[in-house]
Parts: structure tokens; sequence; C-alpha cells
């Protein structure tokens, strides 16, 4: 059988788990592999997949939008949907490191916040006392 991917994919073990019917439906699933333009997943029973769905990997702290391409018994291959409106806000970084990112600087600006309030204070109290 010939390959058909467009991607190499890599094969995997991590846990997953998919959403569906509006994020109120979800299902444990393992993947088996994936590239960046979909993956394999294996789930502990055969149970019926919608063809849309979102696929998250807790260990990767990624999320996908995915189109299911085929189903075999209880394995299902998924193809990842990009919106090619929206680039990345750090090119080539992993959505986990931009969540962990972003947090680092909201902390940061907290800080420096605080700071300039404090100065603020200080320059008040100096100019009360030259009266």
């Amino acid at each position: 059988m010939s390959e058909r991917r467009n991607a190499t994919r890599q094969r995997s073990f991590l846990q997953g788990r998919i959403f569906f019917n509006n994020r109120r439906s979800s299902v444990d699933c393992l993947v088996r592999d994936i590239s960046e333009i979909g993956a394999k997943l294996l789930f502990s029973e055969t149970i019926a997949v919608p063809d849309a769905l979102e696929l998250h990997i807790p260990s990767k702290g990624e999320i996908y939008q995915a189109k299911v391409q085929w189903r075999v018994g209880d394995e299902v291959g998924v193809a990842f949907l990009y919106e090619d409106a929206s680039p990345s806000l750090v090119p080539g970084a992993a959505p986990g490191e931009v969540v962990a990112r972003v947090q680092k600087l909201e902390s940061e600006v907290a800080a420096l916040q605080r700071k300039v309030n404090e100065l603020q204070n200080e320059l008040r109290a100096r100019q009360g006392s030259d009266f």
C-alpha cells in the first residue's frame, strides 16, 4: 500500500481527549502517531466519533480543531484544521509556550504597575511635605 500522507507522522503514545457537541461531550483516546497536519487516534472501544472534533493533548499543552478522515474499528485518522487568517503570535512556538509566556508577561506588568503606584505615592508624599 502506498503512502498517501503529505507529512510524515511520528509514532507516539500520548494521552488525548476529544471534545465535541459544543464541548459538552468528551472521550479519552490515545494518540498513536502525529504530524503537523494530522494524527491517528485509538479508542478503548469502537465509538461513534463525529466528523468534526477538538483534540486536546495535555502533555504537549496543545489543542487542535480536527476533521475525521477515516475510521477503522477503534482507530480514527484526523486532519488538523488551521485558520490561515490568524497567524501565530509567536512563530515557531508551541501553544503551551505561548500561554506560559503570556502568564509571565502579565505577572511582570502587574509588578511594574505596583512599582509605578509606589513611586506615585512617594512623589505625592514628598510634594505634600514641601508646602
